[in-house]
């Protein structure tokens, strides 16, 4: 019999602890990631000036680019701008648009990515996918893996906690896209990788689970593994149908729609979970979901972010084009205006609001 094995995709080095910063170096010499020390450094204008001061001494070989924005012209900037440096690798130091500029920049020059995360919003920091505004709105673009993972609980206390909070509803929402996908394998065939969906809901659940808060070392710890966990995941499964169904379908809809107005990714994906599960009658998940969701700050209801509920309603009714081809409960339902308005007037009952 022959002996089957697959490679998946993956970073050499996750670290994830209290002061992992101080030890970038280190790390990036011993994994011979950058025995040389010759980094291009990608930092926001805002709270990376602080980390450059306080990194730069013991990267001496680095050169550091500052970007504007997380938009498609500024990683094409950024890559640009690295193209002659002759550098080893590329560091995306700060939040989720800097690692996503990074990711991209770092693809297009043909050079291994660290992702340094200081904030836990979303689970883009892992995965192998850059989001960035463009002309259209907003694009997806496949990127390899980061080659390192690291983040600092005592850098990722200092970023505002509401940015933290919102990763929560992003791992969270896991538990409704791998429920998507498994509704699309009972009804349209369509083929699930077991691994890939076992690794994000878990990465869900133990979030969803978990009593702590964000001041405790545990619980940060569990969220960052759950969102590392989650973007490779998605490179098991060769795109994001592991952790992306009808709550994303409604985030994107979200950002579309209401481009000025739309709140964080995570805040969106974990509102869109919470409704795509009473949607498809799971009423004690739901209803767990959205007692952790409130537990954490988060939002379960469109006006807890500046929303109407018509504008919801309008929302939802837009979301499935904005993943043609993807099979959710969304597409499943096939929802009037009238029904979906009809379907979040049981939800808000439903949940107490």
């Amino acid at each position: 019999m022959p002996v089957l094995t697959r490679l998946i995709p993956s970073p050499v080095v996750v670290d994830i602890r209290p002061g992992a910063l101080n030890d970038l170096a280190c790390v990036l010499a011993d994994e011979r990631i950058s025995a040389s020390g010759k980094l291009a450094v990608a930092i926001s204008g805002g709270s990376g000036a602080a980390l450059r001061e306080r990194l730069a001494p013991a990267l001496p070989g680095a050169t550091w680019y500052e970007v504007g924005g997380g938009t498609l012209d500024d990683a094409i900037k950024l890559a640009d701008a690295m193209k002659s440096g002759h550098y080893d690798a590329v560091v995306g130091l700060g939040g989720g648009k800097i690692i996503d500029c990074a990711k991209f920049a770092a693809a297009r020059v043909g050079l291994p990515l660290v992702a340094v995360a200081t904030n836990l919003s979303h689970d883009g920091l892992c995965s192998p996918v850059a989001t960035l505004d463009n002309d259209a709105g907003r694009g997806s673009y496949g990127v390899p893996n980061p080659i390192a993972v690291v983040i600092d609980l005592d850098v990722v206390r200092q970023a505002p906690p509401r940015f933290v909070r919102s990763g929560i509803g992003d791992a969270v929402s896991n538990i409704s896209a791998v429920a998507d996908w498994e509704l699309s394998h009972r009804v349209t065939g369509e083929k699930v990788d077991g691994l890939a969906a076992a690794m994000a809901r878990q990465a869900g659940q133990a979030v969803l689970r978990h009593p702590g808060d964000i001041d405790d070392d545990g619980f940060l710890t569990v969220l960052a593994e759950g969102l590392v966990l989650t973007g490779i995941s998605m490179s098991v499964a060769g795109d994001s149908r592991p952790a992306s169904g009808a709550c994303h379908e409604i985030n994107h809809a979200f950002d579309l729609l209401h481009p000025q107005r739309a709140a964080s990714h995570g805040e969106q994906c974990g509102l869109g979970a919470a409704f795509a599960m009473h949607l498809r009658g799971a009423a004690e998940e739901c209803g767990l979901m959205v007692q952790v969701l409130r537990r954490h700050g988060q939002p379960v209801l469109p006006a807890d972010i500046g929303f109407t509920v018509e504008e919801f309603v309008k929302v939802v009714e837009f979301a499935p084009q904005t993943r043609p081809g993807r099979y959710t409960i969304l597409e499943h339902l096939d929802l009037s205006t009238d029904q979906i308005r009809d379907a979040y007037a049981d939800y808000a009952k439903a949940i107490g609001s």
